[in-house]
């Protein structure tokens, strides 16, 4: 599709060529004003019906923009036909009947297309567009009407579809005002396009019944290239990316000052009319703009008095759950460090492991649910003793009085609580517990040290699931085949001194070791003929070796706890000047883990004895990596590994492979 509307464009601005620089000359007037005219209009239609046809998402809309474009189209073709060189072109025609025939589709589509990308439409919102399409009314009627209606004469029918045209194309532009008035003014491409392609057809066919029926109209000049250029912008909207529907903004200064620049509109056409005779419409659509603005206002003002009482008593509850949020916590916190509570305290906090799985699984309303459920478990779980709190994403946490015993119960009830094992899916909890007041001197510390023995328990347990899980796969390698594995081995050792001397933490530490001890886990698949082939492999051969990173990527990331070393190992050979595989990724967009174990691997594979080469020396080996650092390997770390190198060359005991 976008050949076609390339091809289009193109075409467009050849015909506006022609208009004002008079390119081909009078002797192109009949290609351009009728032949490509007419192309360039079908085609924009087409675009419009072939979004439709191609994607589900509001094909309704499109099918109905496009169909509307190719009746107007239609009529345009029969006008150049059979009426362009009429010296009286018959009014009505089979030509206006489908022009006006556009205009019901295009108030449609719009419509359809406005609900398609604004949730909760709000009243506010609406009195704005309201407010807008007045205005415009207003401004049309009183700049166009009168001088349409003082040229039009002649039988009924004549002067109805004289008059139909500007009323029309007055309401279209105030239409699409109006939308923009209620999807709050924020315009996302394919809005642009739409309401600049739809008001850029209005304000056309407006200034041509304006320019006619004052006698300055002259076919083919410029202002005729405005239906064209309308229509093929609005085939070009139907190619924009669709953004999410999303609620409409709930404070903006642009909703302030868009109803109180209408109304400054507004009141200048009744002082423009209190001097000049405009016609009496224009005055009442004026005055009733006016109107919506004061009612708006007086809305805004409720709105704003509701919020602030709603803030009072919803300031401590979160919306999700129902449960106290963080505010109402340290509230609660305070006033047991303040003596105001004569019991001691337990304070525990929670944080969902396997939330984030369920999440992405099932989906953010499912996630949402699950929520609201473990939070009602947890309320329910402590109402004889305590209060449950939500403090955010999956962190929980509860104040339980520890005047009674059985403060370990509680604590284990509460952690059942969060507790939820379905078909595919497993969501328990990690928490840290504080004793308060003797474990803690205030809030603060309260919190920080609970926060602090959660992520302890959780850093525990995902340790020991990464560890079993890296273990199976590495002696799965291992037993396939044991020169891999005593490879893996070697690297391993390597990487992690040299993320060291990066100075990475322990977690980065141990991201590059599970990246090292997997990275030729792939390599289970290859076939061994391949990986021991004693001269260099063909292309097919490489394609099937490249593989491997990918394969190893699919192989690890089956184990959650892994999820990052998956990401790692897939990148283990990309290279630092993006010519690697298998997603060229180049420079600092290379993870860490990977850029560490690519240097540490190429040099473990040097100094080793493989099928196609012989071992080189670990100087040579060195010496190598610093010739391909800032290309092939990331200058740090070959850096990094030759301090590496030279420690353990200058330790007792080191011998020097030859």
């Amino acid at each position: 599709m976008q050949w076609l509307l390339g091809l289009l464009g193109l075409l467009l601005a050849g015909m506006i060529a022609h208009a004002v620089f008079g390119l081909g000359g009078h002797g192109a007037d009949a290609l351009f004003v009728k032949w490509i005219y007419n192309v360039v209009l079908v085609g924009s239609a087409g675009s419009c019906l072939a979004r439709g046809l191609a994607i589900r998402r509001e094909r309704a809309a499109w099918l109905i923009l496009g169909s509307s474009l190719l009746l107007w189209s239609a009529g345009n073709i029969y006008f150049t036909v059979f009426l362009f060189n009429d010296k009286q072109v018959p009014i009505p025609s089979l030509s206006d009947v489908a022009w006006l025939g556009f205009y019901p589709g295009a108030y449609l589509a719009l419509g359809l297309l406005a609900r398609a990308r604004v949730r909760d439409f709000r009243s506010s919102l609406w009195l704005d567009g309201v407010i807008g399409a007045l205005t415009v009314g207003a401004v049309g009627v009183a700049l166009i009407l009168r001088p349409v209606l003082a040229a039009t004469s002649g039988k009924l029918s004549s002067v109805a579809v004289a008059l139909a045209y500007p009323m029309l194309d007055l309401t279209l532009v105030a239409l699409v005002v109006g939308v923009l008035g209620i999807v709050g003014w924020k315009l996302g491409r394919t809005w642009i396009f739409v309401a600049g392609g739809m008001a850029i057809f209005g304000l056309s066919d407006a200034f041509y019944a304006y320019q006619s029926a004052a006698g300055s109209y002259h076919p083919g000049s410029i202002f005729d290239m405005g239906w064209p250029t309308a229509i093929f912008i609005l085939g070009l909207a139907a190619w924009q990316r669709p953004g999410a529907p999303r609620a409409a903004p709930l404070a903006s200064r642009v909703l302030l000052l868009m109803p109180v620049a209408f109304a400054v509109v507004s009141l200048g056409v009744l002082f423009y009319g209190s001097g000049h005779h405009i016609e009496f419409t224009a005055r009442v659509l004026a005055a009733a703009a006016l109107v919506v603005v004061i009612v708006r206002m007086a809305m805004s003002f409720g709105e704003n008095a509701s919020m602030l009482t709603v803030s009072r008593s919803e300031a401590l509850t979160d919306a999700l759950t129902g449960l106290g949020n963080r505010r109402l916590l340290n509230r609660d916190l305070d006033a047991v460090f303040c003596g105001e509570q004569p019991f001691a305290h337990v304070l525990a906090l929670f944080d969902l492991d396997g939330f984030k799985l369920y999440n992405d699984t099932f989906g953010h309303p499912a996630g949402d649910a699950l929520l609201a459920r473990l939070g009602a478990k947890l309320e329910e779980s402590v109402a004889d003793r305590g209060r449950a709190y939500r403090m955010g994403g999956d962190e929980f946490c509860v104040l339980i009085q520890s005047s009674e015993g059985g403060i370990g119960d509680a604590v284990q009830r509460a952690v059942a609580a969060l507790i939820e094992v379905g078909d595919g899916f497993s969501v328990r909890c990690s928490y840290g517990v504080v004793h308060m007041p003797t474990e803690a001197a205030d809030a603060e510390s309260a919190l920080r040290l609970a926060d602090q023995r959660m992520y302890d328990c959780k850093g525990g347990e995902r340790t020991s699931a990464m560890r079993q899980s890296r273990d199976v796969l590495t002696q799965a390698l291992r037993e396939q085949a044991p020169d891999l594995g005593d490879h893996t081995q070697g690297v391993r050792e390597l990487a992690e001194a040299v993320a060291r001397r990066l100075g990475l933490d322990d977690g980065e530490v141990d991201l590059v070791s599970n990246t090292a001890a997997l990275h030729d886990t792939g390599k289970m698949a290859i076939p061994r003929s391949i990986i021991e082939k004693p001269g260099p492999l063909d292309d097919e051969e490489w394609a099937f070796m490249r593989r491997h990173t990918i394969i190893g990527e699919r192989i690890v990331s089956a184990a959650p706890a892994l999820a990052d070393t998956a990401t790692a190992v897939r990148a283990t050979h990309e290279r630092w000047d993006g010519t690697g595989y298998p997603d060229r990724l180049s420079g600092p967009r290379i993870p860490l883990a990977a850029r560490v174990v690519a240097v540490c691997d190429a040099f473990d594979s040097m100094i080793s004895h493989r099928p196609y080469a012989a071992p080189r020396s670990t100087t040579d080996a060195v010496i190598e990596l610093k010739r391909c650092a800032g290309s092939q390997f990331d200058p740090a770390v070959v850096d990094a590994f030759e301090h590496v190198f030279a420690d353990r060359v200058a330790a007792p005991g080191a011998v020097e492979v030859s």
